[in-house]
């Protein structure tokens, strides 16, 4: 069966109510190393298990122990054929799409994959990173070939800007990360604690913070700074070199560091937590971190970059990790104020309620009804 044929065999299965997908199957396709299990799971799956409807299906490499609660995951079977690992996982993509007979697929940071899986039905792709460094999205020519054939949507402003540039006039959609605070933990009396948590590498600025917790820590003796996370999402993430280099200049700043924990368990901290600081050097394309910390209602600290400084507005202090003095400043600056940092709290609460998941919910299915739409005056190739 020629692409163009398959093509139209899986766009069969839009009924007459074609753009009403609240009940229709939708098949979200995970990337590779995205785990979407509890207690393993990261950024990408942990929001589409806050969007996915019951009756949607969502794919990804391997199999998972107690699954994510939001739709029903289904392993990719990656087949044993004499080709690279990624052509095998567009053929058990395109196998998973022939099976399930969605009315759209959508695929999260695999432009390469988006594209290729077009040929066989409607796709909306969700970018969640810098387009620009994915394969598949480097070049202003596979951007504007991608564009005209899938729906591209990015979870930022900043995303999307990255990849339009230089592409001249193409259709882009921003979809939030959003964040359900129904869920978050009841409100607490606060301890004194400046915490970090997300992956411990450089591009978050780990050092940064420890570099400038040594530096203020006497003056403020009552405070507690710790660091929770590790490498990666999981129990078992690895000891780094950048960790074994971490560790000692942790402890001989009084830094505690618990390493990985559970999301919920994050969540709790951040609930406690006076202050959670966010001292990234990545670019950071959204800043879900910073997000779940205003939700919590903590004081933040964040860096002015990528799209942290749209993301929090005026409730958080921004500080570069890397500028002299920045980071301590602005530690110390609400370490000493307990107004500021009640204000800075109440306005983060304020600023969290616009990205809950209720009006998460009908954007995305704005955009899945987009993008069923969207295809049918795409020629297929």
């Amino acid at each position: 069966m020629s692409n163009n044929q398959e093509s139209f065999k899986l766009q069969q299965n839009v009924s007459q109510n074609e753009y009403d997908t609240i009940h229709a199957q939708i098949l979200t396709i995970l990337p590779p190393r995205e785990r979407y299990e509890a207690g393993h799971a990261g950024a990408i799956s942990l929001l589409v298990s806050r969007l996915a409807s019951a009756g949607d299906i969502v794919a990804g490499s391997g199999t998972v122990g107690v699954s994510l609660p939001g739709g029903q995951y289904r392993a990719l079977t990656i087949p044993r054929i004499p080709v690279s690992y990624g052509w095998r996982f567009r053929v058990s993509c395109v196998a998973m799409m022939r099976s399930s007979r969605p009315v759209l697929t959508e695929v999260h940071n695999r432009p390469d994959l988006a594209r290729f899986l077009a040929r066989f039905g409607p796709v909306r792709l969700v970018l969640h990173n810098d387009p620009r460094t994915m394969r598949g999205a480097q070049s202003v020519r596979q951007r504007q070939d991608l564009a005209r054939h899938v729906l591209v949507c990015g979870v930022s402003g900043w995303v999307v800007q990255r990849f339009r540039e230089g592409c001249g006039p193409i259709r882009t959609e921003v979809q939030p990360n959003c964040l359900d605070l129904s869920v978050l933990p009841v409100p607490r009396e606060r301890e004194k604690i400046v915490l970090f948590a997300g992956r411990v590498v450089a591009d978050k600025g780990v050092d940064a913070f420890v570099r400038a917790w040594n530096h203020i820590r006497v003056r403020h003796p009552e405070w507690r700074a710790v660091i929770m996370g590790a490498d990666r999402f999981g129990p078992d993430s690895p000891e780094t070199p950048y960790l074994k280099q971490l560790r000692p200049l942790a402890a001989a700043a009084g830094v505690m560091m618990t390493g990985y924990r559970p999301h919920e368990a994050v969540l709790e901290a951040m609930t406690e937590a006076e202050i959670v600081v966010v001292p990234s050097r990545w670019q950071e394309p959204f800043g879900m971190t910073a997000l779940e910390a205003m939700g919590c209602g903590a004081a933040v600290v964040a860096s002015p970059v990528g799209a942290l400084s749209d993301l929090v507005g005026d409730a958080a202090l921004l500080a570069a990790p890397d500028e002299p003095g920045a980071l301590e400043q602005a530690l110390s600056r609400l370490m000493t104020d307990d107004g500021l940092r009640e204000k800075l709290g109440a306005a983060g609460r304020e600023r969290a309620a616009r990205f809950d998941v209720g009006a998460a919910r009908i954007r995305a299915q704005e955009l899945r009804q987009a993008a069923i739409a969207f295809v049918k005056h795409v020629p297929q190739s």
